[in-house]
């Protein structure tokens, strides 16, 4: 790509940035989906989503959703206090509602929005550290009507998978502020030559040594995932590789 090799070099780490990014999130919210599909059955409930904030006025955003219409509920926004989930959302409180239909803060314009029909609602707050993420729902029961409202024990158990979940989220929120940043940036032409960067991008990502980054980021992401002690010998090893390239006065993509 035309220009000088500061700004190069500053793209590149920026494009490494973006793409370890996607791997990172991708992952997780595969994880989250199949939380909930787990947590749903053990719940008894037909569906269930996980909504995120979205943005400083509070707005909240589907993440992730099982079900039906989950493909239409994707990044689907409930304005801020509105809803079932708003009122959790703001008061950090848990709400089940056996008919929705009776509840005056329920948000019907989800359901006309996707043709779904919710009839009640078991919605949990998602904590990280004591900051609010967001909100799990679990959304009906399957089979036909009528059907028992959820219970304070399933509250419970909801509660405890809203932990596990919210720490996915979080680690999701963590690697998508990276990748939305370094998209911003790509995303701006500026005074550049668009198509040259373009061009620049593609041979960048076929080249060897973003492969090789990319495997580095899969193994590393791998080791994360296998537990406490695996991810501690991770640090430890990746510390030591980078306290080795210091003294050689080497520069890597870690610690440029």
């Amino acid at each position: 790509m035309p220009g000088d090799d500061d700004l190069n070099r500053k793209l590149r780490q920026l494009v490494e940035t973006v793409d370890i990014a996607n791997f990172l999130t991708e992952p997780l919210t595969s994880s989250i989906r199949d939380l909930l599909t787990v947590s749903a059955g053990e719940l008894g409930a037909r569906e269930a989503s996980v909504l995120i904030r979205d943005g400083a006025e509070g707005d909240l955003r589907f993440l992730v959703a099982t079900g039906e219409v989950a493909p239409k509920l994707l990044n689907l926004k409930i304005p801020a206090g509105k809803g079932i989930a708003g009122f959790v959302m703001s008061s950090g409180q848990p709400m089940a509602v056996a008919d929705v239909g009776e509840e005056a803060s329920f948000y019907a314009e989800v359901d006309k929005e996707t043709g779904y029909s919710t009839e009640m609602i078991l919605a949990t707050p998602l904590r990280h550290n004591g900051e609010m993420l967001g909100v799990l729902e679990y959304i009906n029961r399957p089979g036909d009507p009528p059907h028992e409202p959820f219970t304070p024990d399933e509250m419970d158990k909801a509660a405890l998978f809203a932990d596990v979940i919210a720490s996915l989220v979080n680690a999701y929120e963590s690697a998508k502020l990276f990748r939305d940043l370094g998209q911003k940036v790509l995303g701006a032409e500026g005074d550049m030559d668009i198509q040259s960067v373009r061009s620049w991008l593609a041979g960048l990502r076929s080249s060897a040594s973003h492969r090789e980054m990319m495997d580095l980021a899969i193994l590393i992401r791998e080791v994360a995932s296998r537990g406490d002690a695996e991810r501690a010998l991770c640090r430890e090893l990746l510390e030591s590789v980078l306290r080795f390239a210091e003294g050689r006065g080497d520069t890597s993509f870690l610690n440029r």
